[in-house]
Parts: structure tokens; C-alpha cells; sequence
């Protein structure tokens, strides 16, 4: 059967709600596997297990669908989504680094008389704030762009 033309934005919500579900028959598997000598459990796990695998294939085809157009894809400025999309993975690793740095400089060790070690920052902590607020709007910027993209592709 063909597959249900759709445009990519769709097809990463539909994605997301395929992996939501399998999260939930995972935990409803493994809240039936094992039950006391006696009992039945309240659903049937050997199902439970046969639909799970179900979405997991479904969620591989929509997945091999949506890496495929990410390729083809192009944003505005001619970049691939998949280049704008490492970008954005970049930028979101490169902001947290930040501020856990910042975070990192803000807990103060705790000292309990004059004579212990004082701690001193290796960091500036408006410069560190600064640069997470930089990245923050490119990352908004980039995120516009890669939605506009997601609603105009057909996958």
C-alpha cells in the first residue's frame, strides 16, 4: 500500500505520537510480565508485544521517510535540513554547556571557618549569561526556518 502523502511536519508529529505509544506499551509490558502463581494479568503481554513491534515498524518507515526528505530538503538559504538540523543539535549542546558552566561558577562550596580554601570563579558570569542568550536567539532563528521548511516539504 502506498504510503498517505503528508507534509514533513505532520509526519514528525505523527513520529513523535508513534514513540509516545510505544513508551506506554513498553511500561504496560512490563507492568504484565510477571504476575503472582494464580493471577492473570490484567492485559495480555504476548499482545501488548505483538503491537509494540507493530509500531516499531511503522515508526522505521516514518523514519526512513522523513531522513530521506530531511536530505532533499532545503531551507531558504540553500542549506540542507539535515545540515540546519546538526546545526541546531550543535547550538543546543554548545547552550547547555554554557550554562552548566554558569550554573557551575554560581554554587558556592560551603565554608565552615576562615581558614578553609576559598573558591574562586574561572569564569565571567554575565560573559557566560551573554553567550547563552546569543545562542538562544540563534537557536530560535534556525528552529523558524527548520519549521518553515518541515510545513511547506512534502514527504
Amino acid at each position: 500500500m502506498p504510503a498517505k502523502p503528508m507534509k514533513l511536519a505532520e509526519a514528525l508529529l505523527l513520529r513523535a505520537d508513534m514513540q509516545t505509544k510505544f513508551a506506554r506499551l513498553q511500561e504496560r509490558i512490563k507492568a504484565n510480565a510477571v504476575v503472582q502463581k494464580g493471577d492473570k494479568p490484567q492485559e495480555d503481554p504476548q499482545q501488548l508485544l505483538r503491537e509494540a513491534t507493530g509500531v516499531l515498524s511503522e515508526l522505521e518507515s516514518i523514519v526512513t521517510r522523513i531522513n530521506g526528505t530531511n536530505l532533499k530538503a532545503k531551507l531558504a538559504d540553500g542549506r540542507s535540513l539535515t545540515a540546519a538540523i546538526a546545526e541546531r543539535e550543535r547550538l543546543k549542546k554548545h547552550h547547555a554547556l554554557l550554562l552548566a558552566a554558569d550554573e557551575s561558577i554560581r554554587r558556592t562550596p560551603e565554608r565552615h571557618g576562615l581558614r578553609e580554601i576559598k573558591w574562586v570563579a574561572q569564569f565571567d558570569s554575565s560573559k557566560l549569561q551573554k553567550q547563552a542568550e546569543d545562542l538562544s536567539k540563534k537557536i530560535r532563528e534556525l528552529n523558524v526556518k527548520i519549521q518553515e521548511t518541515n510545513w511547506k516539504m512534502q514527504l
